[in-house]
């Protein structure tokens, strides 16, 4: 049986978080140790580790995801933001529950890391 992750948690009202938009498909919540005036993370009610996982049948809930960081990058008052999606250890992904980096309000550099 897999672990419960954070975001686990966090879905089963296990953990509070600070919610900025929540549907049928998806929660936001602003990061506990954000690296940007605003960081919000997206993630999807659907029990998915990573990129790497993703089905066929989950490309209206990508393109959900997709949306809603948009709507909350706008809600947030950006007018420029960064969307990031770390897959797998090597990319920096801490939590294995896929989830999707709204990082603003601060010039962001690049390369990132």
């Amino acid at each position: 049986m897999k672990q419960k992750t954070i975001f686990d948690q966090i879905l089963l009202g296990e953990i509070p978080c600070n919610e900025v938009y929540s549907d049928e498909k998806c929660l936001a919540f602003k990061d506990i140790t954000p690296q940007a005036p605003v960081h919000i993370l997206i993630i999807p009610r659907k029990p998915i580790v990573s990129l790497q996982e993703i089905q066929q049948e989950d490309q209206a809930l990508l393109g959900h995801l997709l949306l809603i960081g948009t709507k909350v990058a706008n809600d947030s008052g950006l007018e420029s933001w960064r969307t990031v999606i770390n897959t797998g250890e090597e990319s920096g992904q801490t939590v294995f529950h896929l989830h999707i980096h709204i990082l603003g309000g601060r010039t962001l550099n690049w390369p990132p890391g």
